[in-house]
């Protein structure tokens, strides 16, 4: 497979980090010729110097050859043009492109098959909104994951030092929950993976990925000692793309939500789009004005300006000044195992929200949804089962999966399945597995095994 990436900014880069770890053939074109220079250095992929809007420069970085053409530079234009040139100028299979301007995206027809061809638009600020959206929902998770039409929750979070599970093994949980079906898929402790077992023991301070049915992921959330009252009042920092739609999101959800900013002008025009939020003018940094706001009486303070530094520093004060939960948007990955150390409730990665959209087109077998978890240590997705697989119609208890590849759960029909070593997958069954990221290639063969079926 050869995948070409126009744009060499945070989002490119990820994704092919992404790819050229797992040994995908990966061209990453871009205008700036030091940052090709940097990414070179740190990865195993080609580079080209140009705009991803050139015929030419598309013709030098072998567009025939490709497999997938990734366009995530900053301009929309851009990416929207160089999907329309692949897909002229080749028989490339799938086109992406980042496009952030809501009205381009989406559902709009000039990404159709009759005009510009585009497989998929992403919009980063907008899965991020929908990745704090879910965290609303859920409040005592920090991280939730949909699967199976939304039927199926995998959520993370930390245990408590005052959690009842602490000192309790994995094997003691089902006792301790009878008609509650749950699935540990990892633990992780000082920022390692731990593959669980029934004997393993949950400490205070442990990070946990659990899966469950949707429809009790709050009692399952409850047994673990977290908090799941709805927010009734929400202070969002930042009014930029993703501030304003997350505050568009919370106003449809009949919760009081105010929107503090700093650029006055800004303001004005977030005032006049808003319907029911109280916009400020004002340093959601600012200790005085966090208080004015009674910031003790917020159930959810959510930190997303372009500046992660003031995100980090303004939920940390939130915090300290007694808000319930406080969330906060970081864009570089390196800061994110550090943050819920020092109490962040929550935390949003723009990238993350991106490449799980991708991923799904990347992986081998029937894919329905893809997404790296913590700082891409390891992979949840959704398939569906194929006749032709090693891993159907067999006891789980025979396969051989690779260490620390786990199925959370299986759907059949109007069925939910929190499996076990009895388990067996059939042909057509939807599947959610974790896996950690050194092993998805060893899994990528039990799911595909006859490729003619793709044919």
């Amino acid at each position: 497979m050869k995948v070409i990436i126009i744009g060499a900014g945070e989002v490119g880069y990820h994704i092919a980090d992404v790819l050229s770890h797992e040994g995908i053939d990966t061209v990453v074109i871009d205008k700036d010729e030091e940052r090709l220079r940097d990414i070179a250095e740190t990865l195993d992929i080609q580079t080209v110097v140009g705009s991803g809007s050139s015929p030419e420069v598309l013709k030098r970085a072998e567009i025939v050859n490709a497999d997938m053409v990734v366009a995530v530079t900053d301009s929309d234009e851009t990416n929207m043009i160089a999907c329309l040139l692949a897909s002229t100028q080749s028989r490339i299979p799938i086109r992406i492109a980042r496009i952030r301007n809501p009205e381009l995206g989406g559902d709009c027809l000039l990404c159709n098959k009759d005009h510009l061809n585009i497989d998929l638009s992403i919009n980063p600020e907008l899965e991020a909104v929908r990745k704090m959206t879910a965290l609303l929902e859920f409040p005592g998770a920090a991280e939730v994951f949909s699967f199976a039409g939304g039927r199926i929750r995998l959520l993370g979070f930390g245990i408590d030092p005052d959690a009842a599970v602490v000192g309790k093994r994995l094997s003691e949980l089902r006792a301790l929950t009878p008609g509650l079906k749950v699935l540990i898929t990892s633990m992780v402790r000082n920022e390692k993976f731990l593959v669980p077992t029934g004997d393993s023991v949950i400490e205070a301070g442990d990070y946990l990925f659990a899966v469950a049915d949707a429809a009790r992921s709050g009692e399952l959330l409850r047994f673990f000692g977290k908090d799941t009252d709805p927010p009734r009042r929400i202070i969002i920092i930042g009014g930029g793309n993703t501030g304003f739609m997350l505050a568009e999101t919370i106003e449809r959800m009949g919760v009081t939500v105010k929107l503090i900013e700093k650029r006055r002008d800004k303001c004005e025009h977030l005032s006049a789009r808003l319907e029911k939020t109280v916009v400020l003018h004002g340093d959601g940094t600012s200790q005085e004005l966090l208080k004015e706001e009674n910031i003790q009486d917020t159930d959810f303070f959510i930190a997303v300006t372009n500046d992660e530094e003031a995100n980090i520093l303004g939920a940390l004060l939130a915090k300290q000044l007694g808000a319930r939960k406080v969330i906060s948007l970081i864009k570089r990955v390196d800061y994110i195992p550090l943050v819920g150390r020092v109490g962040i409730d929550g935390v949003i990665n723009p990238r993350h929200a991106a490449v799980s959209r991708i991923l799904h087109f990347i992986r081998k077998g029937k894919i329905i949804s893809a997404a790296p978890l913590r700082d891409e240590k390891a992979e949840v997705f959704e398939f569906v089962a194929l006749e032709t697989s090693d891993i159907t119609d067999h006891p789980f208890k025979e396969i051989h999966f690779p260490r620390g590849t786990i199925v959370g759960a299986i759907v059949r029909g109007e069925e939910i399945i929190i499996p076990g070593g009895d388990s067996v997958i059939r042909p057509g069954d939807h599947c959610v597995i974790f896996t950690p990221r050194s092993a998805i290639a060893q899994l990528e063969k039990l799911l595909t095994v006859k490729l003619e079926y793709f044919g």
